[in-house]
């Protein structure tokens, strides 16, 4: 069997498996779904035992779990969705109403996302066409991808919408009521893209065509639009998973502004146990993002041509300028800040009351001020960072581990990554929460479930080029032992880059369950938890703004924390190679 059949049978096994859990979702949840339609339809009526045997035959939930997966499975194919349970409405067109809303979203997003790419990739053309080759606004780029969505969002919220006043923050009643989310949701995006380009550019640039173009005399524009082009094909698939994170971005800027979108529905659904519309929207929630994957694939054959489809057009590594004094110590001032911040805070009690005085201005007493219960903001702050950072260590170290077994199984585990990189760890969020409940433990699970692709794939790109080491066909054709030869030189191979690379995505994966937090899918009231105390402060948000400045202050500063360590590891690897 070829790889690429095994590839393709295991990524069809994947998404059997992803449907299959998404139809089986009222049998996963470990609740009984009769009581939550018996209180939905009618709150007064005993929860009997024969009224919840009527419900359950109503719903047919007495099927069993292979039975209820064939009914929904053929209710599916003639395009039924089923009914809600709480509304007892169709769900078909309250998924589609809410798919027409997120993709206007969406749209929105990307058009601002490619402007903010292209005042991000201006610098490196206009220079690569004078003949400089050196990237223009990484630096930037980086920080703009960093700043996670549900915090750009609320920032926006509390400066434009309620400080400033010019821009509604809530409803969708027309074009002006979709600009504050499609900036919180395009301004990352576009930094993400505008870092990819801006890092390819130079490459480009610095290829001998261009210098051959230059000194025929062709004009500096046609020269940027051909390395450009040049640059495309190689992104394409990177492009095609920041498509994706807008679906999982949707869920958080919906919520904040209150637009009816897909995500929005999802989470409600999700929260209100209403299973059938739950199914329904993250199906839709699941194909969009699949359906990025395969236009970006169509697109990347077409920009590479007939000749060219199957080959990786890569390019040269790109130029790295060598790095400020001020740019090598800023990981060190970042931490050093976060560590203050949270050594105070842990000196004070972060449960303790005061009714007396809630939502109290900073003061000597109280530095960053209370929260609506009278609690220290900086003492909750401070306790905060082992719920947010703590349990990002542990998700680390276990999608390492994920990574290090799946690196030796590339085949097997392409299927399952291509379903993995699809879903946002908002969308699985969601799911884990239907059938495990919100908590830490669920929010760990559903970012661990989405984080171990790229270390995988790290993994598996240094297992091949290891085994093909000349020193290594020499210690097999002398009689070693592939075990011997697995422990002594393969794994420790691997083991350390994939370890670093594991250490600088430390920040996104705490920056991750923040965003779980903050949607109710996390840490669970009183837990101090960061994206929990931005969520609970945007209640108050007019009254006391310096309590949701507070948490989100420190997840900025996580995020330039997170900036500044992929900026070192980005310049270790074109330093040292793979």
């Amino acid at each position: 069997m070829s790889a690429a059949l095994r590839a393709g049978l295991t990524r069809a096994g994947a998404l059997a498996a992803v449907t299959a859990a998404v139809g089986l979702l009222p049998w996963l949840s470990g609740r009984d779904p009769a009581l939550t339609v018996l209180r939905a339809r009618s709150a007064e009526q005993e929860p009997t035992r024969e009224a919840l045997a009527a419900v359950r035959r109503d719903l047919g939930l007495d099927a069993g779990a292979l039975g209820l997966l064939g009914d929904w499975a053929g209710a599916l194919v003639r395009g039924d969705l089923g009914q809600s349970w709480v509304s007892g409405t169709d769900v078909l067109p309250s998924v589609l109403s809410g798919l027409g809303v997120s993709l206007s979203l969406m749209g929105a997003s990307l058009m601002v996302a490619l402007l903010v790419a292209a005042a991000v990739c201006a610098p490196a053309l206009v220079r690569g066409a004078r003949g400089t080759v050196r990237g223009g606004g990484g630096a930037m780029a980086a920080m703009l991808a960093a700043v996670p969505e549900f915090l750009l969002a609320t920032v926006l919220l509390i400066v434009l919408g309620v400080w400033c006043g010019w821009l509604p923050t809530s409803g969708w009643q027309g074009p002006v009521n979709m600009v504050l989310p499609a900036l919180a949701m395009g301004v990352p995006a576009g930094g993400i893209v505008g870092r990819l380009i801006d890092d390819a550019l130079p490459a480009a640039f610095g290829e001998r065509w261009a210098g051959l173009w230059r000194a025929s005399g062709i004009t500096g524009g046609r020269i940027a639009c051909a390395a450009l082009r040049r640059a495309m094909p190689a992104l394409v698939p990177q492009l095609g998973l920041v498509v994706v994170g807008l679906t999982g971005g949707a869920v958080a800027v919906e919520t904040v502004f209150a637009v009816p979108g897909l995500g929005r529905t999802a989470l409600g659904a999700a929260k209100s146990q209403d299973l059938p519309l739950l199914q329904g929207t993250v199906l839709a929630l699941l194909t969009l993002g699949l359906a990025a994957g395969a236009v970006a694939h169509l697109v990347r054959g077409r920009l590479l041509g007939p000749g060219l489809k199957d080959a990786a057009l890569a390019l040269p590594a790109p130029v790295v300028a060598e790095p400020t004094r001020l740019r090598r110590a800023m990981p060190v001032l970042l931490a050093a800040l976060l560590t203050a911040a949270i050594g105070w805070g842990l000196l004070g009690d972060p449960y303790r009351l005061d009714t007396d005085g809630r939502l109290a201005v900073p003061s000597f007493a109280h530095p960053l001020g209370t929260d609506a219960l009278g609690r220290d903001v900086l003492a909750r702050l401070g306790h905060g960072a082992a719920a947010t950072v703590g349990v990002a260590i542990a998700v680390c170290v276990v999608s390492y581990l994920f990574a290090l077994a799946f690196g030796f199984l590339p085949n097997v585990s392409t299927g399952a990554a291509d379903i993995a990189n699809a879903l946002p760890p908002v969308v699985v969020g969601i799911l884990v929460a239907a059938v495990l409940g919100p908590g830490t433990a669920g929010a760990s699970l559903a970012v661990a479930l989405v984080s171990w692709p790229p270390l995988a794939a790290h993994a598996a790109a240094l297992v091949t080029e290891t085994r093909a080491a000349a020193y290594l066909t020499a210690q097999r054709a002398i009689g070693a032992r592939p075990l011997w030869i697995l422990t002594r030189h393969i794994l420790p191979a691997v083991a350390g880059p994939v370890a670093r690379h594991a250490v600088l995505r430390l920040p996104g994966i705490a920056l991750a369950l923040a965003s779980l937090g903050f949607l109710g899918l996390g840490a669970q009231p009183p837990a101090p938890e960061w994206g929990l105390m931005l969520d609970e402060s945007r209640l108050y948000v007019e009254r006391a703004p310096w309590a949701a400045l507070a948490p989100a202050l420190a997840l900025a500063l996580l995020a330039g924390l997170a900036v500044s360590l992929s900026t070192a590891g980005l310049r270790t690897r074109h330093n040292t190679g793979p």
